[in-house]
């Protein structure tokens, strides 16, 4: 029997030594740490100084006769638009974490992570920083966030190697990649109300927006949540609530005492009647796509585009009926190439359809506005659109483009400023 047991347990360390190596392996792997700073330093690096080069370009917001190009999580860059054929870009605001902004009363607001700035605009080309909400908006990254350490700016990458227990017996697992990831609650855009400076020209920002201003509130949308700050002292906003949306929230558009917000499923309409407690109206549900959204009249013309955040092969072009506006009924759809923003002035309808370029519709049967196309500018990766007074504003990978639009049926390209690869 002795004999036995001796064989029967080298057999057994064997077969463990065994399963011990196949668990165990040598793996390579990106390994992603959090960078951290303290808010209070992050606002301190918040100045003007000369003009920069346009580069990884984002939002774009009109006020007065000057446009504000967010050049993603860095800043914003001040044009003189004086001259649609030759803008000229002036300024550059440094805002660590910027994403969007808004203007009321020639006071700029402003993302820097998760603080809501203040800025003086009455020199749009010097702007200087009034107040400063440190706590007012969400993380743009929140994975392994440390309040002690401050908040995450980014991520430091290093490769590893090691040896690494892949789960044998359920114990263990592959190493993961810790991504990088911007949320979608840092990106805003407005449509206001006239400023001081320039009386005769409202602001107006995008259809991507997540700022919007209507009279003396601010509204801004994250992925789950609508914030409201009152702005009566306009340099010094007051939190005054927050109401919770569902989930992936993206954009926010104000149009007639109403807030249309685009989200991933659909488009919420909410009543601003008490202006610091938006009530919902109605939802307006579509298939699962990305969704921004512009009004006009009794219209809402919504764009659903395919990405990868939104999980979707939808391009299309959703007309809305909302003169009901508790009960929004689809008036008809228009197969598109991948709409991004959209912009709408009378019956003029810009539509950014992604590499296809910038399209122009007449859009006074909302019934038929595929069947009366006025142009298309091809070539150019559009994103979003500012259309103001015959004037209009493209944004794109490549650049800032203007359009003269006074005649439809032959608009013409003006300035340009290109982005710097």
């Amino acid at each position: 029997m002795k004999k036995l047991l001796l064989p029967l347990c080298i057999l057994l360390l064997t077969i463990s030594g065994c399963k011990k190596d196949k668990c165990e392996q040598m793996m390579s792997y990106w390994k992603y740490s959090p960078r951290f700073m303290k808010i209070d330093d992050l606002v301190k690096q918040v100045k003007t100084g000369p003009a920069t080069p346009l580069r990884n370009v984002g939002k774009i917001y009109l006020s007065g006769h000057f446009i504000f190009v967010n050049e993603v999580k860095q800043g914003i860059h001040v044009i003189d638009n004086s001259n649609p054929s030759a803008p000229q870009n002036v300024a550059f605001i440094n805002i660590p974490g910027n994403i969007d902004m808004a203007v009321k009363d020639n006071i700029l607001y402003a993302d820097c992570y998760i603080a809501l700035l203040s800025l003086n605009i009455s020199n749009p080309s010097n702007p200087t920083l009034v107040s400063s909400v440190n706590d007012a908006l969400p993380p743009l990254y929140s994975t392994y966030a440390d309040p002690s350490q401050g908040i995450v700016v980014g991520y430091d990458s290093t490769r590893v190697t090691e040896k690494t227990n892949i789960g044998c017996g359920g114990q263990g697992g592959y190493p993961y990649m810790l991504e990088d990831k911007q949320t979608n609650g840092g990106v805003y855009t407005a449509n206001t109300t006239p400023t001081a400076s320039v009386p005769s020209s409202p602001n107006v920002g995008g259809s991507m927006a997540r700022f919007a201003v209507n009279n003396n509130i601010l509204y801004i949308v994250d992925q789950s949540t609508l914030r409201v700050f009152n702005i009566t002292n306009a340099s010094a906003p007051i939190a005054s609530g927050s109401t919770q949306l569902g989930w992936n929230i993206e954009t926010i558009f104000p149009y007639n005492n109403h807030l249309f917000i685009g989200t991933s499923i659909g488009m919420q309409i909410f009543n601003l009647n008490n202006p610091l407690s938006p009530q919902h109206d109605a939802t307006f549900s579509h298939a699962l796509s990305c969704d921004p959204v512009a009004v006009s009249g009794d219209y809402a013309y919504v764009t659903l585009h395919s990405g990868t955040t939104c999980n979707s092969t939808l391009n299309q072009l959703q007309v809305v009926n909302i003169s009901n506006t508790t009960n929004p009924t689809l008036v008809a759809t228009y197969d598109m190439y991948s709409p991004r923003g959209v912009g709408i002035d009378g019956h003029t309808l810009f539509i950014c359809d992604g590499g296809q370029g910038l399209k122009v519709f007449d859009a006074s049967d909302p019934s038929t506005v595929s069947s009366h196309a006025l142009g298309t500018f091809s070539n150019i990766q559009s994103q979003d659109v500012i259309p103001f007074n015959k004037n209009l504003i493209m944004i794109g990978e490549n650049g800032l483009y203007e359009y003269d639009y006074s005649d439809p049926q032959h608009i013409t390209s003006l300035g340009y400023i290109p982005v710097s690869k």
